[in-house]
């Protein structure tokens, strides 16, 4: 009883992480596989305080932040209320979720997931332009309702190989994405920031030059600013009548309104959705269309990812209570303010 007793008081004592919302992926691996003996978890969604009252009463315990996405952002006010903290870790790539400009002036780090869902990603983008085109999952639709039997064959897709392809954002996702599709014959074209060095794809600086000279449009940029509502009705018309669109970045990349109306008018043939504008609700009008494959949000979510992501998020935190390098640490460039998202971003490693 007095070793369990001690080895409370030591935990006790350990630096403090802050959580503000449960982390789903920690009850799907396991809660015990994040014990450490250099930090513990400070989980703010289990107190009855307010969230300011809180974090004023803990403050000096709390040295590190782990966020995910869906909570609470981690703003300036919230930073100002922890002095103490020197780390920032999230469980996504994207951190639009964080004030990267108060976290650099204040010198605090911040490490993503980094290239962790790459490759899953990247499958689930091709499959969803796969049952896209043809028509995978409408076909078996069609097959369970007994339409097979009393209505004849189900009309054919298309073929993917020989599909020219417009990548938006040659990041890890984006290059992944265009590695799978070479292998079926597809010609690659790619738009981002700017060109990438020791990439042979052709490059078009235009989003909207990009979507005339392709079949189709794979969003795999990251939300900022910049790009919010970039794929709009203008971009969608140059797509043309036979174009796809796919969407594995973020729901407000594209326009969704337009998408729609787009979609019902018959100016595009079809979309693969992994992210919508207004997570969980999903436009009504998608969910009678046959060329449209819907998905909530998991084209990141494998069981294998989760136990990578694990081993990154414990590595990090604990490289940081070691005064060790991090594993993922963020190095994009901060260059201004932003009224959609705390600040634009360079991803010098994502978009």
């Amino acid at each position: 009883m007095a070793e369990s007793t001690d080895c409370h008081k030591a935990q006790q004592d350990f630096p403090k992480v802050l959580i503000l919302k449960p982390i789903p992926f920690i009850n799907l691996v396991g809660e015990q596989y994040f014990a450490s003996n250099k930090f513990t978890f400070l989980e703010a969604y289990d107190s009855s305080l307010p969230l300011h009252q809180f974090l004023s009463t803990h403050s000096p315990s709390i040295k590190a932040i782990l966020s995910s996405v869906g909570a609470p952002p981690i703003t300036a006010d919230i930073l100002h209320l922890l002095p103490e903290v020197g780390l920032v870790v999230t469980t996504s790539v994207g951190l639009n979720q964080v004030d990267l400009l108060e976290c650099r002036r204040r010198g605090i780090k911040v490490a993503n997931a980094g290239s962790i869902f790459s490759d899953d990603v990247a499958d689930f983008a091709v499959g969803l332009l796969i049952d896209v085109l043809r028509k995978v999952s409408a076909s078996d639709g069609y097959v369970r309702k007994g339409l097979w039997a009393t209505k004849g064959d189900y009309p054919l897709g298309s073929k993917l190989g020989g599909k020219r392809i417009g990548i938006v954002g040659l990041g890890n996702i984006g290059f992944a994405v265009a590695k799978r599709l070479e292998a079926f014959r597809c010609s690659i074209s790619y738009n981002s920031r700017k060109r990438k060095p020791h990439v042979s794809y052709p490059f078009y600086e235009s989003v909207c030059e990009l979507a005339a000279n392709c079949d189709v449009l794979v969003i795999c940029c990251e939300l900022t600013d910049q790009t919010h509502h970039m794929i709009n009705k203008e971009v969608l018309s140059a797509l043309g009548k036979e174009g796809v669109i796919v969407n594995i970045g973020r729901g407000a990349i594209i326009n969704e309104k337009e998408m729609v109306q787009c979609l019902v008018q018959g100016e595009i043939a079809g979309a693969g959705l992994d992210v919508f504008e207004n997570e969980p609700d999903v436009p009504l009008e998608l969910f009678a269309m046959d060329n449209v494959v819907l998905s909530p949000h998991v084209a990141v979510f494998t069981p294998e990812s989760f136990l990578d992501l694990r081993d990154l998020v414990v590595g990090n935190l604990e490289a940081f209570f070691s005064n060790k390098p991090l594993l993922s640490k963020f190095r994009g460039l901060v260059i201004g303010l932003s009224n959609s998202s705390y600040c634009r971003l360079v991803f010098l490693t994502f978009f």
